[in-house]
């Protein structure tokens, strides 16, 4: 049996058993205890195993991508068009779920009783993202990009001071004589093989460790909350389905030559392990391999393009909050002006590059566009019952949009050609 196809038994059966559970013995101590001390650890175990990887290959790939393009011009050129197709992909994102939520108004139809149920199962969840999370984005989001101490910064997770430091150290190796910078260059092109050797061994627990946590999440909340909020539920799955089917496909035929179908083919380990540990940041190692070895992608483009979109290029992050603002201000009564939806469409483009990629990461975030707009913050605790499979949802088109980001980004240097992707079995070997 093929490892992905591991990998989507193990989550199968997961959300199978999860949910068999959830409505049979919902309340029995036998199911809490097997989530806490077998599901949960063994899930939990892989996806630090994943995110234990991501600071060292953050740094590798970006400072010998930066290093491999050479020319600090070229550097320069390849960024804007990255950033310019991250923005872009992204708003297109945000205004699909704006359009759908306007349309469909899902907060119009749910209960009074349903919400004061959902506020108080939840308030202090709420109440703790509010105090604990990072609830500001302004000029100072872009100020703290420079880290003090990049080794902090790693040790803090702090994902966007290592870029900067990765680029900024890249660019200094191409300004050095070349023979006193090809030492150091093998040594981080070691590290980097190294790291991928360890990711290789994670994936061997990949099966288990995403059985753990679908069983986790499922058996706890079931499909009983989803009946409740299932009219908005169903607007963000159905955004994420027209962004990822429709706008991502054209556009890795339009920018990246490269047809859908093939696309999509060859992305499937990515796709399989960022729905299951809802983290683009864990799901970075995975890619770069699809990007590589999948796709053809030149290192020095994937290594530079990948680390960048895990943090900055959230599709689906965008989608998700601009469609959960609308919500929430249907269901409280607040009425939004275009003009005013303008604004949360712009806020949930910047918002979505400042969260962080890691399974909740956009929530506190989230609450802030919530207060903008004059949405009480604490009324997302009525969606935080349904985020975890939401969240597994947008990640998944958060990685493949990195992925068709690097597609766009090796054809426009020239560095690819896309009809060297042909349909053949996959080979990648690690998801």
């Amino acid at each position: 049996m093929k490892p992905h196809t591991k990998i989507v038994l193990g989550l199968v059966l997961g959300a199978v058993c999860g949910v068999t559970a959830n409505a049979l013995a919902p309340d029995a101590a036998w199911v809490r205890w097997i989530g806490d001390n077998v599901a949960g650890p063994v899930g939990q175990v892989f996806l630090r195993l994943l995110l234990m990887t991501v600071i060292p290959l953050v740094f590798t790939s970006i400072a010998l991508g930066v290093a491999g393009i050479g020319d600090i011009r070229k550097v320069g050129r390849v960024g804007i068009r990255t950033l310019v197709y991250f923005l872009l992909s992204t708003a297109l994102s945000a205004a699909i779920g704006l359009g759908l939520v306007n349309l469909f108004q899902p907060g119009a139809g749910l209960p009074a009783d349903v919400r004061e149920q959902l506020m108080t199962t939840y308030r202090a969840q709420a109440q703790g993202l509010q105090a604990a999370g990072t609830t500001h984005f302004g000029i100072d989001t872009f100020v703290n990009m420079v880290p003090r101490n990049p080794i902090q910064a790693a040790a803090g997770m702090d994902l966007l001071g290592v870029i900067f430091f990765s680029l900024v150290f890249g660019a200094a190796l191409t300004l050095i004589p070349e023979e006193r910078a090809r030492p150091l260059v093998r040594v981080l092109d070691a590290v980097g093989e190294a790291i991928v050797k360890i990711i290789d061994l994670a994936m061997k627990l990949a099966p288990y460790g995403v059985f753990g946590l679908i069983f986790f999440t499922t058996s706890r909340f079931g499909w009983g909350l989803l009946r409740q909020l299932g009219l908005y539920v169903a607007i963000v799955l159905a955004g994420l389905l027209v962004h990822g089917a429709v706008s991502l496909s054209l556009l890795v035929r339009v920018f990246g030559g490269l047809r859908p179908a093939v696309f999509w083919s060859r992305i499937r380990a990515s796709v399989v392990t960022a729905f299951s540990t809802s983290s683009s940041n864990a799901t970075l190692p995975t890619n770069i391999a699809v990007a590589e070895e999948e796709l053809g992608i030149p290192p020095k483009i994937a290594g530079f393009v990948l680390p960048l979109g895990s943090t900055m290029c959230m599709n689906g992050t965008a989608l998700y909050e601009g469609v959960t603002v609308l919500f929430l201000a249907q269901v409280f009564g607040v009425s939004l002006s275009l003009g005013t939806q303008v604004v949360v469409l712009v806020l949930s483009v910047i918002t979505a590059v400042g969260a962080a990629g890691v399974p909740g990461g956009s929530l506190p975030l989230l609450m802030v566009v919530l207060a903008t707009v004059g949405v009480p913050p604490e009324g997302i605790a009525i969606i935080l019952g349904v985020d975890r499979i939401l969240d597994m949802c947008r990640t998944t088109i958060n990685v493949c949009g990195d992925l068709t980001a690097a597609v766009y980004v090796a054809r426009a240097e020239g560095e690819w050609d896309p009809r060297a992707v042909t349909r053949e079995p996959a080979r990648l070997q690690v998801a």
